[in-house]
């Protein structure tokens, strides 16, 4: 238990410490994630050249500094990760509550929507997706929103079905109260706790597939730092320059662990 505790103080105090470096490290730094400098291409990072200050990580392919780079990368990833969660989230659960609350045909209806989404491959469905409408910031948050629902909506209905008797659901009911009223006041309140886990679930998967189409190239769009596009265009010089891979890589290493360590303290929380 104690272990499980300190290991949600930690992903929490990583999530922060990340979100405080994306908000507010871009206006920090010195150096631009965009401006390059074909001459300054694949500098060493301070480890390796201690005298080039100016850019302590180095610099990439095309000269761009690749501290500012990372930094705005980590604000890329947790703006989709939020965005991709409110998106889903919203769908995942209104249609999880209708179901669970109505029961019968819209039951049915919805169960089988859920089903159709389940049965797809999100990494596949997002190519396909993005490879007809093209890839943008927006088009990758829109079409992850879409497809990873699914969590949101097993876990609202199944919560729905067991509350749609409680008493007070019932009294809510004899009072008058509409049935928006008594899904959105009454029984998704009661239900936050295993959504809040979702919700972190969802977080972390949506930035690692994300990172995965960037890599493909039918993420977020060059010259945007995503740290899958990093990755992507780093695996030429990874055995010449392998902090190119390493940095990126660990920033999304420790952002996914980060979400984690909440999400499993959550569970446990909830547990207990």
């Amino acid at each position: 238990m104690k272990i499980r505790r300190l290991g949600f103080h930690a992903g929490l105090a990583i999530l922060v410490l990340l979100a405080l470096v994306a908000v507010f490290g871009p206006m920090l730094l010195p150096q631009d994630p965009f401006t390059q400098s074909l001459g300054q291409r694949l500098a060493q990072p301070f480890w390796h050249d201690r005298t080039l200050a100016a850019h302590p990580l180095g610099t990439d392919q095309l000269g761009r500094d690749y501290l500012a780079r990372i930094v705005y990368g980590a604000r890329i990833s947790l703006a989709i990760g939020v965005a991709v969660v409110l998106v889903s989230g919203f769908i995942g659960i209104t249609l999880g509550l209708i179901a669970g609350y109505a029961g019968g045909v819209a039951d049915a209806i919805i169960s089988f929507i859920i089903n159709t989404r389940i049965s797809m491959p999100i990494v596949l469905a997002a190519l396909a997706i993005v490879s007809v409408t093209g890839n943008s910031l927006t088009m990758v948050i829109l079409v992850l929103g879409l497809l990873l629902w699914d969590h949101f909506a097993v876990v609202a209905r199944s919560a729905a079905m067991q509350l749609r008797r409680a008493d007070y659901v019932t009294a809510a009911r004899a009072l008058g109260c509409s049935h928006l009223h008594i899904l959105f006041r009454e029984i998704l309140p009661n239900i936050r706790g295993p959504l809040l886990v979702i919700a972190t679930v969802e977080m972390a998967h949506a930035i690692l597939v994300e990172a995965a189409l960037s890599f493909l190239g039918l993420g977020v769009p060059a010259p945007f730092p995503s740290w899958g596009l990093m990755l992507s265009e780093a695996k030429s010089f990874m055995f010449f320059s392998p902090w190119l891979i390493a940095l990126p890589g660990a920033a999304l290493l420790l952002l996914v662990l980060g979400i984690n360590l909440v999400g499993d303290g959550l569970r446990t929380r909830k547990e207990h």
